[in-house]
């Protein structure tokens, strides 16, 4: 079981930077491959960026490519967001996610932070 507690999140100016945080409980943090997704109001969930269990692959949406970074420290158990050039339609609840491998859905969820970006 992984139990996941976001942090970072608030209110920033469009053009300007957060860090968000997912620290994860347990010892077997290094077995997850960890995402972010975001969900804007009156918007479905989206995927936002993935990374692998070694950090080894990384991927994320096209309309945060060259914005966004996800890393992650294993000894931490934490992964992070690093969110540059932020954009108003970058205002949503960000979720971490945690899942075993790719052929399977992500099955443990944090509570969510909120990000609001002001034009």
């Amino acid at each position: 079981q992984v139990q996941l507690v976001e942090s970072g999140g608030g209110l920033v100016q469009a053009g300007g930077s957060l860090r968000l945080s997912c620290a994860a409980s347990g010892r077997t943090f290094s077995r997850y491959d960890m995402a972010w997704f975001r969900q804007a109001p009156g918007k479905e969930r989206e995927f936002v960026a993935v990374i692998t269990r070694s950090g080894g692959t990384i991927s994320s949406a096209d309309s945060v490519k060259g914005r966004f970074t996800i890393s992650r420290d294993n000894a931490k158990n934490t992964v992070y967001l690093q969110m540059n050039s932020l954009k108003p339609e970058d205002t949503a609840v960000y979720y971490c996610a945690a899942r075993l491998n790719s052929f399977v859905p992500y099955g443990y969820w944090g509570q969510g932070t909120q990000v609001t970006v002001s034009s």
